[in-house]
């Protein structure tokens, strides 16, 4: 299984408040569309599959939203397409695919995300890496 794209087909941040009080961030990751790409440009050996994705940040209660659109193209070999697709119908995901795709969309997302923030204000969704002084004795 390969990664063959990934792009972001909506970007929306909103602030409603300036409040911070009893703030819950809550992060979700809902898969929209699995489908199997049949174009004449990709001809081979490999089946190629388009995901549909929708990422949220929300700030409870009311207070911000951030939503991230896109899609992913990922190459599979025919196997693996069919046994997709058929979960789909009860939309379930393998979960070796499942993997891949949540990881990819959490990487690039958690990452658009972080900067969305900065720019509007917002506390991070995730915490971040730091560097403690030592303690010298």
């Amino acid at each position: 299984m390969k990664l063959l794209g990934f792009n972001f087909t909506k970007i929306s941040v909103e602030r409603f408040l300036d409040t911070s009080e009893n703030l819950k961030i809550n992060t979700n990751v809902d898969i929209g569309e699995i489908k199997k790409i049949k174009e004449d440009i990709f001809k081979g050996k490999e089946d190629f599959m388009g995901v549909k994705f929708t990422f949220t940040v929300d700030y409870d209660p009311n207070i911000a939203k951030i939503e991230l659109k896109g899609t992913i193209l990922l190459s599979v070999d025919p196997k693996t397409a069919k046994d997709v697709l058929k979960q789909w119908e009860e939309k379930k995901i393998p979960e070796k695919f499942k993997l891949v795709v949540f990881n990819t969309i959490l990487r690039k997302a958690n990452i658009k995300a972080l900067q969305l923030e900065e720019d509007m204000g917002l506390p991070l969704h995730i915490t971040l890496p730091h560097v403690k002084a030592e303690d010298k004795k």
